[in-house]
């Protein structure tokens, strides 16, 4: 048994093993009775991320909890927590030395693996879609899904020596840290970009016209004014079918579409948009879903229809997913109202720059958009080059 893809240096079957085989213990941790807080780092599934474990995310216990109501689940460096309930079931992390004295609840297997065994490589294992199957297979779907640990320890897989264990391990820990430094890329483009709408929309800085010359001063006028909230009713049994977005198909904050459905398909009256259109979704745990699509089509009546009147179409896309605008509409409709009201929001004044001005801003922000989404396709390429790669290197 060896897998499709391989180091050419390697040879020979690997062993089929099951993870009970190759560990001195798997168990799981309890919540203890009252948290009493302490220096001992109570791990839990929320706190895993890619990089580990974020502490800021758990909580302390004492000496005294650990020692003697949680002493079963005391954990030891090189321990493998592995998600075993709830909605993030099959995550997992291992257990550094900078995290001891550590415990953890009975949502985390740990898996304390013997000697001879890559521990990086065994946790790569359980990342895979190898387990991801497993999984499926096995899982209980009751009020909450989970797997039992007596099912943890029946997960069989093959198995190399330690020698090329270490080998996938290195090469997967490199692909991982790739995919966290574009990440990472994302992240701080993305954090770049809010911190330059904040300072372009409060007008902290501003352009110059191509002669070097000051634009005017922004002009202030009611939003009704500047630009219009244009719902006009489609009613799909009775129209020519067009693209239908609903708001799920909204991604927040990337201005992304995720995905059109036929409008001949839906049964309500929608909102017909023109291309070039701003859609934004109004409930108010979807603010900030936003997107602009260049076709003709439908969407769901939870989302406005915007159009520029005195301001551009990019400029008001650029403009909705401001700061500026998202304290606007929680100050003028309530921030705890369920949606945003449009008649509100169409009364309280905005400050707007020339069209020249306005197409600087636009311009400036849609090229940093442009270097988000080239990162955005960098990081969902070497997703799937990765589970290729996983598919391919465990049996």
């Amino acid at each position: 048994m060896f897998p499709k893809l391989r180091f050419k240096e390697f040879d020979g079957d690997w062993s089929a093993v099951s993870l009970l085989e190759i560990s001195t213990l798997i168990t799981k941790g309890t919540t203890p009775k009252q948290f009493i807080e302490g220096n001992i780092n109570f791990l839990k599934i929320e706190a895993i991320n890619q990089n580990g474990f974020d502490l800021s995310k758990c909580q302390t216990i004492s000496d005294e909890i650990n020692n003697k109501e949680l002493k079963r689940s005391i954990l030891m460096e090189g321990d493998i927590l592995f998600a075993i309930a709830g909605a993030t079931i099959g995550k997992n992390a291992i257990v550094q030395k900078e995290l001891l004295p550590a415990n953890t609840n009975q949502a985390l297997a740990i898996i304390r693996l013997k000697e001879n065994y890559s521990k990086v490589f065994i946790s790569k294992v359980l990342n895979s879609p190898l387990m991801e199957k497993y999984i499926d297979i096995n899982i209980s779907t009751g009020a909450q899904p989970n797997l039992n640990l007596q099912q943890i320890g029946s997960f069989s897989f093959a198995l190399p020596n330690l020698e090329e264990q270490t080998k996938i391990a290195f090469f997967l820990s490199a692909v991982d840290e790739k995919i966290r430094q574009l990440k990472q890329k994302h992240e701080l483009l993305s954090q770049y970009k809010q911190g330059m709408m904040q300072k372009l929309f409060s007008q902290q800085i501003r352009f110059k016209a191509d002669d070097g010359s000051e634009f005017e001063e922004w002009a202030s006028e009611k939003i009704s004014k500047v630009f219009t909230n244009k719902s006009k009713s489609f009613n799909p049994l009775l129209n020519e079918s067009l693209p239908c977005i609903e708001l799920e198909h909204l991604s927040q904050n990337t201005g992304q579409i995720l995905g059109i459905v036929n409008s001949s398909d839906q049964q309500s009256t929608k909102n017909l948009f023109e291309p070039n259109s701003v859609l934004y979704g109004k409930l108010r745990p979807y603010l900030r879903k936003f997107a602009k699509p260049q076709f003709k089509g439908v969407c769901s009546s939870e989302i406005w229809v915007l159009t520029g009147l005195k301001i551009s179409n990019d400029y008001l896309f650029q403009f909705v997913q401001s700061e500026q605008f998202t304290e606007l509409t929680n100050i003028q409709s309530g921030s705890k109202m369920p949606r945003a009201d449009w008649n509100v929001i169409a009364d309280a004044e905005i400050e707007f720059p020339c069209l020249e001005e306005q197409t600087k801003i636009a311009n400036f922000l849609s090229a940093i958009d442009q270097k988000i989404n080239v990162v955005s396709g960098q990081i969902e390429q070497a997703k799937t080059w990765k589970k290729g790669l996983l598919q391919q290197m465990f049996v």
